[in-house]
């Protein structure tokens, strides 16, 4: 999908840097996929103690 958009050009730069990624799409698809990893963390933390999946770990390490 072909998008235009403004970025700023040393945010760019600065993401190409640090990650050693040669094109400024790649950059971009490496962004969005960690904030799309980000906030389904995110979204898993809100279900902290709030599931009982009645796992036995002993019953596992005998397996």
């Amino acid at each position: 999908m072909r998008t235009t958009i403004d970025i700023p050009e040393n945010l760019i730069s600065e993401a190409m840097k640090l990650t050693n990624i040669s094109t400024k799409t790649g950059v971009i698809k490496e962004a969005l996929s960690n904030l799309i990893q980000k906030e389904k963390v995110k979204h898993l933390k809100l279900y902290h103690g709030k599931i009982d999946l009645d796992i036995d770990l002993n019953k596992l390490r005998k397996r």
